[in-house]
């Protein structure tokens, strides 16, 4: 029986992450972007500089997934590559002027997806939720890939 309870909870839990994605998704796209550009412009905006394979780490992607990500957002104009001064097989990864304007309509995006998301919770409410999510966050970060599963090895 718990089992089951488990279960429902991460489909639960994924469920509210695809939609929460889909709804942001549809705000940034009224501003010209798709999901996933949000991430690189933000990491930008908190680090502008950076190199393709430090953004691809700090996002967890691909590298080939943020190279073509970023010659797309470069074509709008919004970032811009630039050669290494140390090392010219290396480039780095800057934020435009219009990508820095750009940067407040992806935050009121954020804000008012957040805002639906969490209508009708008070303060507590979202205080233990986002504790619970850390929590949760941490325990999936410690997950070994190639691992086997625990719940299996019990099972067999």
């Amino acid at each position: 029986m718990a089992k089951a309870g488990k279960k429902d909870t991460l489909a639960r839990l994924q469920s509210t992450a695809r939609l929460a994605r889909t709804a942001l998704a549809s705000r940034l796209l009224s501003h010209g972007f798709y999901a996933g550009q949000d991430q690189i412009m933000m990491a930008l905006d908190r680090e502008n500089g950076q190199t393709p394979g430090q953004l691809a780490s700090r996002l967890g992607v691909r590298p080939p997934t943020i190279t073509k990500t970023i010659n797309r957002l470069q074509a709008q104009g919004v970032l811009e590559k630039r050669s290494s001064e140390s090392d010219a097989r290396q480039s780095h990864i800057f934020l435009t002027e219009t990508g820095a304007q750009a940067i407040r309509a992806i935050e009121k995006s954020v804000r008012k997806t957040e805002k639906l998301a969490l209508k009708g919770l008070d303060k507590k409410d979202v205080k233990a939720l986002s504790k619970l999510l850390s929590k949760i966050e941490a325990n999936l970060s410690e997950l070994e890939v190639d691992g086997p599963d625990e719940d299996d090895a019990e099972e067999s």
